[in-house]
Parts: structure tokens; C-alpha cells; sequence
């Protein structure tokens, strides 16, 4: 760090955020995979992890609530060229039953399957990655593709941790069953996370505004264990003159100890998103979201790990970098929290 000037321009070819780091000498890796098989509306999220990276480069790294984050070494994995052959064959299959689904296809069952396999291996990929990282005590940030990808980091996190919470910002429940036949589709992570994943004792969702009849039925369902602050409540209670600190610190004592945040960049109001893959009207303000992160820290609570999802430029038609530049700035916010809250940078007391 001797020849690194943080407060100059980033080299081209430069590291996330212009670092100089290497994965040995950094505390916090992302893992970015960029995958978008099961999505059946916009599409672009699988670029959003090389968005943010160049993005990235134009993010300054002061900040006024973290001092130097960028201290403890942030590094982002190369992308995974199987995962890339995988979401271009899957992404082909998945289009072909999308467009087919009211129409008698006898290879409909066949091509299911491949979509699903195609998705145990992506997985499996982050599921090995996870627990490779967590072994050589690196804390970890999944970058996505779309919200299905996180699914083998939380696996991960349930053998390191015996138990541990998700507090969820999206617009969407995301608990649908095998969404359009779909089992790992991205509108079913939390559906699977809530079957598959015993040590997940608690859900937070934040500002779902989007969910069919049979989500919010499934939720309910679910008792104490999911607990959903819809984004008409938390409106409702903004528009009474309840202040934006008290809704957080409701929010946060919903959580346990150990914390995974798991952010779908949707869940911000669209201006900050619009070419995301499903933007719906409504939504969190960019700094309520990190207020909320920041109050979580704050409380003593642990971040075990992060993913950030959903992020979708718009580079081929407009040239518009708008969602990466968010994308990269939630990014740097979300690490710098996650290292304050397992002591690997200072929060600023004073300026």
C-alpha cells in the first residue's frame, strides 16, 4: 500500500475500486457469477458484475461513516468461464420454455430438467467457492446475476455458522415454488433458503411491494421465523411521522446474532435501478437502505456475508452506466460495513 495514493485517479486496469490488492492479502473477496437463466423479463443482470467492477473505478474511497475500509483488502475473483458457457446454454433452453409454456411441448419435461441440473451446478460452484473462501478466513461478497445465485453461499454459511438470519431488501418475496417450473428459479431463492436451509432462523424481508396470493399465504405460514415489512407499511408508517431511525431499529430487532444481508438492488426505488429486471414503482431510498446497514452494525450484530443482485446496465442500446455507478456504490457501502462489523475496519467517530 506504500505506492497506493487513495486519493488519486484509478489506474485502467486497476483493481475493484483501483485497489492494488491480491486475493492472499484481502480480507473481503467477491465472488462474482454472472448468471441469468430463469429470468423471464429484462434481462442484462449477468453483466452487472464486470459493470460494477468498471464502475467501480470511479467510486472515491473516503467515507464518512467507515475510516479507510479499503485498508483491510477487497478483491474480486475473476468470473468463472463454466459459469458463463452454462448461463448462455441455459439462458437458450429457458427462453425456448418461456415462450412455450401455454403450448403442448413433449420436450417441455426434458428441457426442465436441464435448467435445473444446469442450476445445481451453478450452485455447486458457489457453494465451493463459498466454503474455500470461508476456510482460508476470507469474509465474502457474492456479486450477481440475478437473485437465484447466493443460494450456495447461504448452504456455506449454514455449515460455518449454526445459526444465522438474512435480513432481505427486495421487491419481491421470492418464495414462489419452481417459479415457471423453474426449482432454482430467482423468484424461489427464499422459498428454497426456508426449505432446504434449517440453520436460516430468521428472515427479515424489506420493502416487498411485488408477490402473488400464494407468497404472502406462504409467508404467513412460516410464523415467527419470516418476519416481511411491506413497503405500504413502512410508507404508512413514514407518512404518520414515525422517523426512518425507529422503523430501522424494528426492523433490526427482528435479527439474531449472525447476519447474511441479501440485497436485490430492486429493492431500492427504481430511479436508482430502472434497467433492472423487474422494477416496481415504490421502494427504499439508497440512504435508508444504509442507514438501515449501518444501524445493524451499530447494534453489535455480525454481517457473515453479503450478496448484492439484480444489477442490470444498460451499456448496448444508451451507453447508460447509471445502475453500475449505484451498484458500485451500494457494493463499497455494504463492504465497509461488513468489515466494521467483524472488526477489520474502524467506524468514524469523528471527522
Amino acid at each position: 500500500m506504500t505506492q497506493f495514493d487513495p486519493n488519486a485517479a484509478s489506474m485502467t486496469n486497476s483493481g475493484i475500486f483501483g485497489l492494488p490488492f491480491h486475493e492472499q492479502d484481502s480480507a473481503l473477496i467477491y465472488l462474482p457469477i454472472p448468471w441469468e437463466v430463469t429470468t423471464s423479463y429484462g434481462s442484462g443482470t449477468s453483466k452487472g458484475p464486470q459493470a460494477i467492477l468498471q464502475a467501480s473505478r470511479q467510486v472515491d474511497l473516503f467515507d464518512l461513516e467507515v475510516f479507510r475500509p479499503y485498508e483491510a483488502g477487497l478483491y474480486i475473483l475473476p468470473e468463472s468461464k463454466k459459469i458463463k458457457d452454462w448461463n448462455e446454454k441455459g439462458k437458450k433452453i429457458a427462453t425456448r420454455i418461456i415462450q412455450t409454456a401455454d403450448e403442448i411441448d413433449p420436450n417441455l419435461e426434458s428441457d426442465l430438467e436441464t435448467i435445473n441440473i444446469l442450476s445445481q451446478q451453478m450452485n455447486q460452484y458457489v457453494y465451493n467457492e463459498t466454503c474455500r473462501l470461508f476456510n482460508e478466513k476470507k469474509i465474502v461478497g457474492i456479486i450477481g446475476g440475478d437473485h437465484s445465485v447466493p443460494f450456495g453461499g447461504f448452504r456455506a454459511a449454514s455449515e460455518k455458522y449454526p445459526s444465522f438470519g438474512i435480513l432481505h431488501f427486495d421487491a419481491h418475496s421470492d418464495t414462489r415454488r419452481a417459479f415457471e417450473g423453474f426449482t432454482w428459479s430467482h423468484a424461489s431463492i427464499m422459498y428454497n433458503v426456508l426449505e432446504k436451509i434449517p440453520e436460516m432462523i430468521k428472515l427479515v424481508q424489506v420493502g416487498i411491494r411485488d408477490f402473488c396470493e400464494e407468497e404472502y399465504t406462504y409467508v404467513l405460514s412460516q410464523g415467527s421465523r419470516v418476519s416481511c415489512f411491506y413497503d405500504s407499511e413502512l410508507t404508512k408508517k413514514k407518512y404518520s411521522g414515525i422517523h426512518w431511525n425507529q422503523i430501522a431499529e424494528e426492523i433490526i430487532s427482528k435479527l439474531p446474532q449472525s447476519v447474511w444481508i441479501s440485497f436485490d438492488i430492486d429493492g431500492l426505488d427504481p430511479r436508482f435501478c430502472p434497467h433492472t429486471g423487474t422494477p416496481v414503482p415504490g421502494g427504499l431510498d439508497f440512504n435508508e437502505a444504509i442507514c438501515l446497514i449501518s444501524k445493524l452494525v451499530h447494534s453489535g450484530r455480525t454481517i457473515i456475508g453479503f450478496d448484492l443482485n439484480e444489477v442490470s446496465p444498460n451499456l448496448e442500446e444508451k451507453k447508460d452506466e447509471w445502475d453500475a455507478n449505484v451498484g458500485a456504490r451500494l457494493l463499497y457501502k455494504l463492504s465497509a460495513w461488513t468489515l466494521a462489523s467483524q472488526n477489520k475496519a474502524k467506524i468514524q467517530t469523528t471527522i
